[in-house]
């Protein structure tokens, strides 16, 4: 399968590429980012094949599908790294909550979080493509939480890659900092910003872009790629649980093969609810995917009123960090899959140089066939969270979004799935808070008040991050980005 531009081509690009060269190389002609040429179709076959099957498995087969230009030893490599989840066997439990929703647990993993569902495979992936076409790479990373350490987890000693991290100082829960800061491997620079994500994914985007910084690297024999979902090979690792969801509802007599779901991601960059997009686009039975935001509801706005407009917004810092996003990078996906390359080329120019842009009449109808979105303040999100624990459900403040739109935004009585994107120790003051009343912007005795109040244990791997010595100590200007990273490299 080729992959193709969002925003048309320039003549310096190629006007295709394989799957492997997008991965190695996201950022494309005028500074959009890749798409595939076309979709394979997930039939009813498909996933009748893959009902008593494993994750492992169906993934497999998926990327066959996509007809990726990836050796068959090097998947198998990626996706062995499932059986290090919590339950070899299901790496993504999905529970029953309610009568009518079902929870989609993805953060099973070593960083606690659902960007491990794609990253852990990801990092095998890239680091043996550039491994055996004997190029050196600088992975960028921008965080805002929760890409951060899992990509740290994955590349950490990886020959012939190193990683630049870069996170909001300040922006983020002690456990999502201490998870990145303790890390000290060689090939690992973790990068705090005075800033916020915004500031982060535009300085990997215009690095991804600058050609004054990639001769740099070169002079070294470095070449250039990223770990953010604006990668395509982050967005392929993420069609896969969705389609696994869907077939876990099957399989516990929720719902008969072919009946539809709505599927409910909460977002802020837009890579999770784009990888629900793309299996709904292949064929997934799905009714609407529904868009959870935070009090930054660019998508909530986009969604119902056809207009993306930041021109007088202020990043919040809200209780569900990782979805403090104002731009969110793979809205440009869905715009080219939906208005082409000359309209998606038009919106993000407008966007990018006028900070808004408007979608007319006929242009919205069709993302609301698809879409319909809500938003959930942090007062409203901690009453969801004591709520659902009083009903036996422990959940993260990301997961709490939801649960409005659960109730604001199914139209018909189907079943609905909610990904939880992050386990509770990894924003505990926020859960404590909810739970206990107890005001800490500490995550230790927070972690140590909801343990006890729910009776269960802390994690090990969570525990054990206070006791570790930081190691990444570089606080910087965002303007000194580039200086920083070409030092350490």
């Amino acid at each position: 399968m080729k992959f193709i531009e969002t925003r048309g081509n320039d003549g310096v690009f190629a006007k295709e590429v394989t799957f492997s060269e997008a991965i190695l190389s996201p950022i494309a002609s005028f500074g959009g980012i890749y798409i595939p040429e076309t979709l394979p179709d997930l039939d009813e076959a498909f996933l009748s094949k893959h009902l008593n099957g494993n994750y492992k498995t169906m993934a497999r087969d998926l990327l066959a599908r996509f007809e990726v230009d990836i050796d068959q030893e090097i998947i198998d490599q990626a996706l062995e790294l499932f059986d290090h989840f919590d339950d070899p066997k299901n790496p993504v439990p999905v529970i029953k909550v309610k009568e009518d929703l079902y929870v989609s647990e993805l953060y099973h993993g070593p960083t606690r979080a659902f960007k491990d569902m794609a990253l852990q495979p990801f990092g095998v992936v890239l680091s043996a493509i550039a491994k055996k076409r004997r190029e050196n790479y600088l992975i960028l990373v921008a965080t805002s939480g929760d890409t951060g350490p899992a990509a740290l987890e994955t590349f950490k000693n990886k020959e012939g890659v190193k990683v630049a991290c870069m996170y909001p100082s300040g922006g983020t829960s002690d456990v999502q900092r201490l998870q990145m800061v303790t890390e000290d491997a060689e090939n690992l620079k973790v990068i705090g910003i005075k800033g916020n994500f915004d500031d982060a994914q535009q300085a990997l985007k215009s690095l991804l872009g600058s050609p004054s910084f990639k001769t740099k690297l070169q002079e070294k024999n470095i070449l250039l790629s990223a770990a953010n979902s604006v990668n395509f090979g982050r967005i392929i690792f993420q069609i896969m649980y969705h389609i696994h969801s869907y077939l876990e509802l099957v399989r516990q007599g929720a719902i008969e093969l072919g009946e539809k779901v709505y599927l409910n991601v909460p977002s802020g960059n837009f890579g999770n609810v784009l990888g629900a997009y793309y299996a709904y686009k292949m064929g997934l039975p799905v009714e609407k995917l529904v868009v959870s935001s935070n009090e930054n509801n660019v998508l909530t706005q986009l969604i119902t009123r056809g207009k993306y407009d930041i021109r007088d917004k202020e990043l919040i810092l809200t209780t569900s960090p990782a979805m403090d996003i104002l731009k969110s990078s793979n809205v440009e996906r869905v715009l080219y899959d939906l208005y082409g390359t000359e309209r998606t080329k038009e919106l993000m120019a407008d966007l990018d140089n006028e900070l808004n842009y408007q979608l007319n009449e006929s242009e919205l109808a069709q993302l609301q066939e698809i879409f319909v979105a809500d938003y959930c303040d942090g007062e409203q999100g901690k009453a969801y969270i004591k709520e659902s624990f009083a009903d036996g459900y422990l959940m993260d403040p990301h997961t709490a979004t939801c649960f409005k739109s659960y109730k604001s935004c199914m139209d018909k009585p189907l079943k609905m799935i909610v990904y939880s994107t992050a386990e509770w120790t990894k924003f505990s003051p926020t859960i404590a808070s909810a739970l206990t009343g107890e005001e800490d912007s500490n995550d230790l005795p927070a972690l140590n008040a909801i343990a006890e109040t729910a009776n269960i244990d802390i994690p090990p791997m969570i525990k054990e991050l206070f006791d570790k010595e930081v190691a990444q100590k570089s606080v910087i200007e965002k303007e000194d980005i580039e200086a920083e990273i070409l030092k350490f490299i």
